[in-house]
């Protein structure tokens, strides 16, 4: 196999509709293996994942998004005698938010949420790779320096979302309501009025699948 490096490892990821959202050196941390050089954060792309995972075998059955992810990442880890983690699974559960903040590439938005570069507020982290490889890793501009109007923090018809954070309850609540039927079947609004998030080719199907999942389990 060809020296492993961030191009090479985007060729690897295209198949399953995956790439590279940010990463980090670790060389050093104590909370990775003492072998362990990088940490690469994985999120679906654009166009096409979604079509691309419901063709999968775990569709239809319990947890088809985890246990895919599980699969696929868990494999390409192995296969790269790395580790895979994931954010979820637990407790106890990894530091993603933290691990997003520390590429340089996701940063906290206004509304506390993750945003990505190129993703915005619809920014999804479904694994990360540890490698043995010390990657070449570059910052990113966070996209909230030049947004002005911040739609973000008024987009929230229940005022669940803001500056102050996530009022969890509050956010079920209104979705039990009819009004709440435009954030079920289209993806949070609040996601949805980034300005980098509109310019993401993100499925409503999928927003409004995570959505449902998200409310069942409150």
């Amino acid at each position: 196999m060809a020296e492993l490096s961030l191009d090479r490892l985007s060729v690897l990821l295209e198949p399953h509709y995956l790439e590279v959202l940010g990463g980090f050196g670790c060389a050093g941390d104590p909370a990775f293996p003492d072998w362990a050089r990088s940490l690469v954060l994985l999120g679906p792309r654009e166009p096409g994942f979604w079509p691309h995972l419901k063709a999968q075998p775990e569709w239809g059955g319990p947890d088809p998004v985890d246990r895919w992810s599980r699969r696929v990442i868990g494999r390409l880890a192995c296969d790269l005698g790395g580790k895979a983690r994931f954010p979820f699974g637990g407790p106890p559960y990894d530091p993603f938010y933290a691990w997003a903040l520390r590429s340089g590439r996701i940063w906290d938005s206004p509304v506390r949420l993750l945003v990505h570069g190129a993703q915005g507020l619809m920014v999804s982290i479904r694994g990360a790779l540890v490698l043995r490889e010390a990657l070449d890793f570059t910052a990113g501009e966070k996209p909230c320096l030049t947004c002005v109007e911040r739609p973000c923090l008024t987009a929230c018809p229940a005022g669940a979302l803001g500056a102050a954070g996530y009022d969890v309850p509050a956010c079920h609540a209104y979705l039990d309501m009819a009004e709440g039927a435009a954030c079920l079947t289209g993806g949070c609004l609040v996601r949805r009025a980034c300005p980098v998030s509109q310019g993401y080719a993100r499925l409503a199907e999928q927003s409004a699948y995570h959505m449902g999942r998200f409310h069942r389990a409150g």
